[in-house]
């Protein structure tokens, strides 16, 4: 009996440790989900859209409100939202276990509820891996001045 406890309990250590591993997002994951994301409102793939996010994912306004996941995935579909064009550039990933950070450039053209927008945005957006699954937890997006008010 003693001579296969120790065994077991380096395999089990090994398996735990394994499954760890695992858990941690990579950089790879991150721009796959985003990249995912973006394609899914180019596309108007609701369904790709609503796989990449987050049961509670929130979206942070401009104006200091928030919008639902699920209004996201509606506006996403929604035919009185039309893109022109856009464009996610500028990426800086902080990866920290299995949660990242991750700022981007957001430039997009088009119409929304008939008004048209020509955005140039700095989006912040949070993304985490949990049961191997990588999806995006928040984000929030502020549009780019060309005068600097603090910094």
């Amino acid at each position: 009996m003693k001579n296969t406890i120790l065994p077991c309990l380096i395999l089990i250590t090994a398996l735990v440790g394994c499954n760890k591993t695992r858990n941690i997002l990579t950089e790879a994951e991150v721009m796959a989900v985003i990249n995912k994301f973006d394609n899914g409102w180019q596309h108007k793939n609701l369904k790709e859209v609503d796989e990449t996010l987050s049961p509670v994912y929130v979206y942070f306004t401009q104006s200091g409100g928030t919008f639902s996941r699920d209004g996201v995935v509606q506006t996403a579909g929604s035919s009185e939202y039309l893109l022109d064009k856009m464009e996610r550039s500028s990426f800086t990933i902080a990866l920290y276990g299995n949660t990242a950070v991750v700022s981007t450039r957001w430039q997009g053209k088009g119409i929304y509820k008939q008004t048209p927008f020509n955005e140039d945005q700095r989006c912040s957006i949070t993304i985490i891996k949990k049961d191997n699954k990588v999806q995006i937890l928040s984000e929030h997006c502020t549009p780019i001045k060309q005068v600097k008010v603090f910094h």
